[in-house]
């Protein structure tokens, strides 16, 4: 090196060191316009949230035998279901109902998927009511865009505040409605022009009437997506045989628009022009040619679309389906997916569900009329009578589980001249009526040594239609 380069002074640039990629942990949320959307389901889809929606508001309002028909009042503990009336010693019930309830959505789930989500979850019903309004306000998916990126102004504020007090006044009722379930419905309509709830009451109106309003209308397909557990278990029940919504692939790819009238394989494209339409009428915003994902709520909104510009290209609907992932593969032909029901996992959920139900309507047709139960006084576990006679103290409680007057006898066995004082021969007990009866067991001393014996009240109805319970505890002798 000469002595010239020697003299050239080097300027070295400190190294910065490369700071960190920040990767967020939630995605940003973008707000999805569905478009409207005509077609089979639909309309089957129209039909089943009128119908959930009509048991959900008339149901309140029916009567039977002079009270509420349905009424789960809480505060007397006390769960009238038309005719029947479930007590809080009926627990047993509401189980029998619960496991019927998850073993008829396994059932459900592992035959044909999320049909539950796409035409009855109450999430998806009121996102649907909400999109209803949304719709008859704003208009249809480009009027809503077009609106959105509009700066605000008179008429934005009005159509926009048009539609949430729509949805404000529809969230109310149905927190009213909800509470009415509680509350007999009536009284609450006589209290609502005084507004003179109870403070539970107006808690409750207002809580599901917000979350109402805040799951359905603000967050939508975001409670699906990352808040609803069904969506992510659901892959445990589901198999090759499960009926699930599905894009045909080898009829549809290579997709890509074409002019009206292309022959498609000359062209080397398949039958799918890639018009996005099924995109933009997902409720949920997935494209279902990606294939299965958890986020699709099995609403069929696709294939009605599909099947619509399949029509008008003159290609056969079908591009988008439901089928199963055996079929869409070809191990087996469509019409043979009715016979894949016979599989183990729909026979053993199924034989489960039937057990379940089965078990409890014959207990439910069992049933007796009355509930007894016997609570010793422990206060006093024996004494001597007057007479010489060993006596103890009982408390019987009598619940009438109908609608009915019953008129009943008590009567003590299980100890050699044992008998039951109590302050009437014959007990009536009103309908549904709960009653706490005092009554006195005496026996000879001979008849009842040191320590515990077993002894038997009898419960025996006085009337047209007779019946005896026979219910056990304990005499202590001296």
């Amino acid at each position: 090196m000469s002595d010239e380069l020697k003299k050239i002074p080097i300027k070295v640039e400190p190294v910065k060191p490369k700071e960190p990629e920040l990767q967020s942990l939630y995605a940003a949320h973008k707000k999805i316009y569905p478009k409207s959307v005509s077609g089979v389901f639909a309309k089957w889809r129209i039909l089943f949230i009128l119908a959930t929606q009509l048991v959900f508001f008339a149901t309140p309002w029916l009567q039977w035998n002079g009270r509420q028909a349905v009424l789960w009042d809480m505060v007397n503990r006390k769960f009238y279901i038309f005719g029947l009336t479930i007590w809080p010693q009926d627990f047993v019930y509401l189980a029998a109902f619960l496991m019927a309830a998850a073993f008829g959505l396994f059932v459900w789930t592992t035959i044909a998927g999320r049909l539950w989500c796409g035409y009855a979850c109450p999430q998806t019903v009121y996102t649907e009511i909400m999109l209803w309004i949304e719709h008859w306000v704003e208009g249809d998916r480009n009027a809503r865009l077009k609106l959105d990126k509009e700066g605000m102004s008179a008429r934005k504020f009005r159509i926009k505040a048009t539609k949430e007090t729509l949805m404000v006044a529809f969230s109310l009722v149905t927190g009213f409605t909800l509470v009415g379930w509680f509350t007999p419905i009536r009284e609450l309509t006589d209290a609502l022009p005084t507004f003179s709830f109870g403070p539970w009451e107006t808690f409750w109106i207002f809580f599901y009437a917000g979350f109402t309003y805040l799951l359905a209308n603000r967050l939508r397909e975001q409670v699906c997506k990352y808040m609803c557990p069904y969506a992510r278990f659901q892959s445990v029940m589901f198999d090759e045989d499960t009926l699930i919504i599905s894009y045909d692939a080898v009829r549809g790819e290579p997709r890509g628009a074409r002019k009206k009238g292309t022959d498609a394989k000359a062209a080397g494209l398949g039958e799918c022009i890639d018009c996005k339409q099924c995109i933009h009428v997902c409720p949920v915003g997935i494209d279902i040619r990606d294939g299965l994902q958890y986020e699709c709520i099995g609403c069929a909104a696709c294939i009605d679309i599909c099947d619509e510009v399949m029509d008008k290209v003159g290609s056969p609907r079908g591009l988008i389906r439901y089928t199963t992932e055996a079929a869409l593969e070809g191990k087996y032909p469509e019409s043979a997916i009715l016979s894949r029901l016979k599989r183990p996992r729909v026979v053993m959920y199924t034989l489960v569900l039937a057990l379940v139900l089965i078990s409890a309507l014959v207990s439910l047709s069992m049933r007796a009329p009355l509930k007894v139960d016997i609570i010793r006084d422990r206060a006093s576990l024996v004494r001597e009578t007057d007479d010489g006679l060993l006596e103890n103290s009982y408390s019987i409680r009598l619940i009438n589980v109908t609608d009915e007057e019953q008129r009943l006898k008590l009567s003590v066995e299980g100890l050699p001249d044992i008998r039951l004082l109590a302050d009437k021969d014959e007990i009536v007990l009103p309908p549904l009526a709960n009653e706490l009866i005092g009554v006195r067991v005496q026996a000879p001393p001979e008849s009842a040594p040191k320590g515990s014996h077993k002894i038997e009240f009898e419960v025996k109805s006085v009337g047209e239609n007779h019946f005896e319970i026979e219910e056990k505890s304990s005499f202590i002798g001296e």
